[in-house]
Order: structure tokens, then C-alpha cells, then sequence
């Protein structure tokens, strides 16, 4: 995500709680010809949002996009042992981490005069999957908070979307269909069959899928595209 915008001339925050994974990113763009800083913090925290809108508000002058792409997926387990730390550890992760960015992003972009804010949900917040309840919850909740801010945020012409890609190659698709094919007693392989049976494409959507949407949401070809949940599923339908 943060190298495609990079691509597009996007000046780039990249924020994660790994210092490995933000420092790999940003030797990655700049190697690239392109502008970037790392922050290591927890945009589920409140003092780790700000650091991360303040930070990029200091090194580039301003703030005017705004792509909520952090969570972690939590466990894959039934809801009779889905624990009290799994529910608020993927809530927080997921929404509360949209929430808090939004929070601390909106004020720069109200000065900026313009801005984008692109809320990276998931199918499984409209249409659900079993045994990941806190997931789905999160995921639905970003749905949510995609509607309302991009009704309270019109006014100062800043758009608000979110994109829900089905199932997406790489390691965190490996875990889920690996949780989901233990949960079940089922082998993997059909477990992981039964996730490209959904789409009529018969593949998974790639990274480069998602944030090829995401920068056109940033751009100004999407300046009157607001409250919006956009699939990418391959084909499958959204409903």
C-alpha cells in the first residue's frame, strides 16, 4: 500500500507497531525515488495515532490522505471460547485504530482544505465468517464509521470510503483458511478450495488489487465517490 502511493507521488507516512516491517518500507520507496518516514507506534492507542498524524504533519507540512489499513485478524476459535482480551484485542486493532487515526487526521485535513480517508474493511464484516466474530464485528463497525464520517465530513470536502476485499493472497489468508480448516477437522487444501469456489474469477484478489483502488479513492478521478463499501472479491457477489 504505502509503495503504490509512493508511486503516485504521495509523500508517505508509514506506521506500524513493528520498527522492522515501517524501516523495510520506507528503505523500499526511497530506494524507489520516492519520499518517506517510518513511526513505530499503536494506532489502537490514543497517544500512538497522534504521534503517527503528528509526525507526518511535521514532516511533510500536512496531512490530507488517510488509508486505516492496520489490524490484526485475532483468533480463529467458537464463540464459547472467544475471550474477553481476543474481543477487545481485534476490536482495538481493527476499529478502534480507523477511529483514533480519523480522529487525529481530520483537523489537519480540515486545514489542508481537502482530504481522503480510505477504511480498509473486509467481506467478512458484511457477510460474515464463522468462528471469527470479533473480526467480522470489527469489520462491520469500519462499514460504519465509513457512513457516518462521510456524512459529517462533506463539508470540508473530505470523502470518505471503505474498501472490503474478499479473500486476498499472502500470509494472513494462509492463518485463516489454516484456523479455519482446524476449527472445522477439515484438511486445508479444501478448506482453501472452498475459498476460490466463492469466485466466479476463481482466484483471490492480490495486495496490489487493493491499494490500485485505494489510491484512485486518494485521487482526484474519485473526488465525488464518498460513503462508499467497495468489494473486491474476485467476482464473488457482495450480498
Amino acid at each position: 500500500m504505502a509503495e503504490r502511493f509512493a508511486r503516485e507521488g504521495a509523500k508517505v507516512v508509514c506506521a506500524a507497531r513493528s520498527e522492522d516491517l515501517v524501516g523495510e518500507a520506507v528503505k523500499a520507496i526511497t530506494r524507489a525515488g520516492g519520499d518517506a518516514i517510518a513511526v513505530t507506534g499503536d494506532a489502537g492507542a490514543e497517544d500512538g495515532a497522534r504521534a503517527i498524524v503528528d509526525a507526518g504533519v511535521k514532516a511533510f507540512g500536512r496531512v490530507d490522505t488517510l488509508v486505516n489499513n492496520a489490524g490484526d485478524g485475532g483468533p480463529t476459535r467458537p464463540i464459547q471460547e472467544y475471550t474477553v482480551d481476543d474481543w477487545f484485542y481485534t476490536l482495538n486493532s481493527c476499529l478502534t485504530s480507523s477511529y483514533l487515526c480519523s480522529r487525529f487526521a481530520v483537523p489537519a485535513m480540515i486545514a489542508a482544505g481537502r482530504g481522503a480517508i480510505v477504511n480498509i474493511a473486509s467481506m467478512a464484516g458484511r457477510r460474515g465468517l464463522a468462528y471469527r466474530v470479533g473480526y467480522c464485528s470489527a469489520k462491520a463497525g469500519q462499514m460504519g464509521l465509513t457512513y457516518g464520517l462521510a456524512l459529517e465530513l462533506g463539508r470540508h470536502n473530505i470523502t470518505v470510503n471503505a474498501i472490503a476485499p474478499g479473500a486476498v493472497s499472502g500470509d494472513r489468508i494462509d492463518r485463516v483458511i489454516k484456523g479455519q480448516a482446524d476449527v472445522r477437522g477439515v484438511d486445508v487444501e479444501k478448506m482453501r478450495e472452498s475459498f476460490l469456489e466463492r469466485s466466479p474469477l476463481r482466484r483471490m484478489s492480490t495486495p496490489e488489487d487493493i491499494s490500485s483502488l485505494a489510491a484512485f479513492l486518494c485521487s482526484d478521478l474519485a473526488r465525488n465517490i464518498s460513503g462508499q463499501v467497495i468489494p473486491v472479491t474476485a467476482g464473488e457477489p457482495a450480498s
